[in-house]
């Protein structure tokens, strides 16, 4: 059992968390994300680690209650517990490779939407204790659904854009992309978190700028271990998984339209059996859970 120590509503149906799991907080790192279980009967939820904290041995995960599962972790408060944290899985960012020097040297921007805020903010905060500079942009529909504001003003030059322009920018995050790089912003390398579509658009325009960019396919996990083959995508002509060979991918080598579309199609049953109709086997041999 894991404890919940933590639990604040951020804005409507979506929810943070911080939960007491020292082993995984010693090992993960930035990009990598937890499956959860409310209850030994619960379905496996994948939810990308917003923060962590190695002394206090505790991780910070952001939640959006969409469907039955995610509405009942909602309910839970300070003093619960999760039945299961298993984790860190997924591969680390890959800035968290690369030397601090190089690092320094880039102009990095992250782009981040809905709740791909949350997996931003830890990618941004490890380059700030590494005295690394980045911009972060971050969009919503409106202003009551901006997350996470204040902690991003503290680690970066943090810009906010909303479709309706009731706060900071007023338009996509495309078109404040744009805006930037118009403003003199030439950035050598962007990290995209986000919805399909946003993340779509975003790689779209960074290629036409000649911007390398990173999307972090987690929007189609479902399983989180390679074992249903809901995450399965193209990348670069190549089959991958987002859970075990990722979540991180080259955004400009993604194949969206298909991903988008095998993530509507495997919402029912009548999708999953024409998907395994048509690709066969989708699971990923080599998750060890397979055998």
């Amino acid at each position: 059992m894991f404890k919940i120590l933590e639990a604040n509503e951020l804005t409507t149906n979506i929810y943070q968390m911080i939960v007491e799991a020292p082993r995984v907080a010693e090992a993960c790192l930035p990009g990598q994300f937890l499956i959860i279980r409310v209850d030994e009967e619960g379905e496996r939820i994948p939810l990308t680690i917003c923060d962590y904290d190695r002394e206090k041995g505790t991780v910070e995960i952001v939640v959006q209650a969409i469907g039955a599962e995610t509405h009942l972790l909602s309910k839970l408060k300070a003093g619960d517990h999760l039945a299961d944290v298993v984790g860190p899985l997924g591969k680390p960012s890959d800035l968290c490779e690369e030397s601090i020097e190089d690092l320094k040297k880039k102009k990095i921007v992250f782009i981040a939407g809905g709740v791909g805020t949350a997996p931003v903010y830890p990618q941004a905060k490890w380059l700030k204790e590494h005295g690394v500079d980045c911009d972060v942009i971050i969009g919503a529909k409106n202003k009551d659904l901006v997350i996470l504001e204040d902690r991003f003003k503290k680690v970066c030059n943090l810009h906010v854009t909303t479709d309706d322009g009731s706060y900071g920018r007023s338009g996509m995050v495309t078109k404040a992309l744009q805006d930037l790089w118009d403003e003199g912003n030439k950035y050598d390398h962007c990290v995209a978190i986000g919805p399909m579509i946003m993340m779509k658009f975003v790689c779209k325009l960074t290629q036409e700028l000649g911007i390398p960019t990173v999307v972090s396919m987690n929007p189609i996990m479902v399983d989180g271990t390679g074992m249903c083959g809901a995450c399965r995508l193209t990348v670069d002509g190549q089959v991958k998984f987002a859970c075990v060979d990722g979540p991180e991918f080259d955004g400009h080598k993604v194949d969206f339209d298909q991903a988008m579309n095998r993530m509507k199609l495997y919402k029912t049953e009548e999708g999953r059996l024409l998907l395994k109709a048509q690709e066969g086997d989708t699971h990923h041999g080599g998750c060890g859970n397979c055998d």
